[in-house]
């Protein structure tokens, strides 16, 4: 069940990176990119390319959490 539970979080963390990438218009090197990247990695973006597309999955999971979380109050 955990596997499951995992992956479908997963996806749903995709889904809400793309999201996030269609409403900034892709412009990857743009202010909120930029920005992101500061408060996300403020003493430099880690040196493994593995670990920074481990913690920008993270982000995309914990905001999935977050935006259901904020639609179960209504």
């Amino acid at each position: 069940m955990k596997p499951l539970l995992s992956l479908i979080e997963t996806a749903q963390g995709c889904w809400q990176l793309l999201r996030l990438l269609i409403l900034s218009r892709f412009r990857l090197k743009g202010r909120y990119w930029t920005w992101r990247d500061e408060t996300a990695f403020g003493r430099g973006k880690p040196a493994m390319r593995s670990e920074y597309v481990k913690a920008t999955l993270d982000y995309g999971r914990w905001m999935a959490r977050m935006r259901k979380v904020g639609r179960s109050r209504y």
